[in-house]
């Protein structure tokens, strides 16, 4: 089979001239390394069309779906983000009703926005020992669609950003009575599905679309992205319109050889790489039983992605950002992510026994360090963990505006404390992950600007708060009492 890196590369040391894009002209141009120039190229003879492929690109398309169980798959080089907006565009109409958990990325309420959907939620449940949310049920889903008339589509995320997996076949055969299409969110589990160590992906559980970010899991360069296709009820023409539209017209060859050559390497390496990865991971996790005050969530199969460490600080007298940034600036181990109660560690096959050596070293010479809290607040520095979902059982948390219609709304700032009882304008969120704390159209509760305080003040980032004037200010939509 012939491959895009091996074509590029052979390419790159001919001699024919490049009278066409891009204007680097494939010689290097300031710091950035020759190799990269003589290989970026625009589609020229021999190298076929993404947005039309009918020769290599055609065939490594086809050759991933091959290796996902997919029936049919699409390279996206404007990462998951590209995928998540051709997914919901091509099975929704302009104004159509999605059923969407509540912990999704932030480009699925881009999605939601572009197409003035109606959105109703679903909140998966809280793991309160760890202060992080699980999966969602396939009950969840059922009783959902039960309630709820009109719904055209599901949408949920699986893995998580802490690495909990949904039964993504219980939940698509649920969907599926309704005659309604499974879009899943699994940009973190592009390795899944490649041993007997992890879960199933979700084309082989029986989702009808399905995103992978590469770059996230899998050897392949940021932005790199799958998107795959299943069953009949999704339109194909229609998604690879939609696709048309999202991608960039001008994809970048280097970023589809880095997803070609990280399939090939899983393909022809991948049997030792992945038991290499779980033995590693299962030796540092029972390294890390030795900690007395630090805890872990235990990698169990088929419920949390052993890609994933989540290193939980509830139980101590410090911070989840307090460990995080200790990691960084002592031991120069730079994480994930930094909540309140826990920190984020990601595992990859491509880890060296060097890198699961110094994080094991370090963590348990930091728990020496460690007392148990003396009080009910979970960290030194943060009192709760990071807990950003609406309640949906609450009234005040019901938005009576819909997103499209308040993000296009007219909006001004007021302070973040006066801001109680108002519909937030623009979306705050958390990041990493960038799950919305708050989607424009929601009411800003209480205990919303209390944990926004205390989120700024553990040193975590808010994206949707602005200081003015020496205040925190937060966009609200105007209204009579302006």
């Amino acid at each position: 089979m012939e491959h895009l890196f091996e074509k590029l590369d052979e390419y790159g040391r001919g001699d024919v001239y490049p009278y066409h894009m891009p204007g680097h002209k494939r010689h290097g141009c300031g710091s950035l390394c020759e190799e990269i120039y003589r290989k970026d190229i625009t589609e020229i003879e021999g190298f076929d069309d993404l947005h039309q492929p009918t020769g290599i690109l055609r065939d490594l398309q086809t050759h991933a779906a091959k290796l996902y169980g997919a029936e049919e798959s699409f390279y996206l080089v404007n990462g998951s983000t590209a995928g998540i907006l051709s997914a919901v565009s091509a099975v929704l109409p302009f104004g159509g009703h999605i059923l969407m958990a509540r912990n999704c990325h932030k480009s699925a309420y881009h999605a939601a926005y572009l197409r003035n959907l109606k959105v109703s939620y679903l909140y998966p449940d809280l793991m309160g020992e760890y202060d992080i949310f699980d999966g969602i049920r396939p009950e969840q889903v059922r009783e959902a669609l039960e309630q709820e008339t009109g719904i055209e589509a599901v949408l949920i995320v699986s893995p998580t950003y802490e690495g909990r997996i949904s039964d993504v076949a219980g939940i698509a055969r649920v969907v599926h009575e309704k005659g309604i299409p499974l879009i899943v969110d699994e940009a973190h589990g592009a390795h899944l599905g490649f041993s007997e160590d992890f879960a199933p992906n979700s084309c082989q559980a029986g989702a009808d679309l399905v995103i992978h970010s590469v770059h996230k899991t899998l050897p392949s360069p940021t932005q790199t992205a799958l998107l795959h296709v299943n069953g009949a009820i999704v339109d194909r023409q229609r998604l690879r319109r939609f696709l048309h539209i999202y991608q960039s017209s001008s994809p970048s060859y280097l970023l589809m050889a880095g997803i070609d050559n990280a399939l090939q390497y899983v393909e022809e390496k991948g049997a030792e790489a992945f038991a290499a990865f779980a033995a590693n991971y299962a030796r540092l996790f029972q390294e890390l039983s030795e900690c007395g005050h630090l805890r872990f969530l235990s990698p169990e199969a088929g419920k949390q992605d052993i890609g994933k460490l989540l290193i939980s600080t509830k139980m101590t007298n410090m911070s989840g950002k307090k460990l995080y940034d200790i990691l960084l600036q002592k031991y120069h181990l730079q994480l994930e992510m930094a909540a309140e109660t826990y920190a984020l560690a990601m595992f990859t096959l491509n880890d060296t026994k060097e890198g699961y050596e110094r994080l094991k070293s370090a963590l348990l010479e930091i728990d020496k360090t460690l007392e148990r809290k003396t009080s009910d607040k979970s960290g030194a520095d943060c009192p709760s963990g990071r807990l950003f979902l609406q309640n949906p059982a609450s009234p005040d948390t019901v938005g009576a505006v819909s997103l499209a219609a308040a993000w296009d709304g007219e909006k001004r700032f007021v302070r973040l404390q006066e801001s109680l009882g108002l519909f937030a304008g623009e979306f705050v969120n958390l990041y990493p992950p960038g799950v919305p704390l708050l989607a424009p159209g929601e009411v800003i509760t209480a205990q919303l600007i209390k944990d926004i305080k205390r989120y700024l003040k553990c040193g975590l980032k808010v994206q949707g708060i602005e200081v003015m004037q020496k205040e925190l200010r937060i966009c609200v939509l105007c209204d009579d009492k302006e």
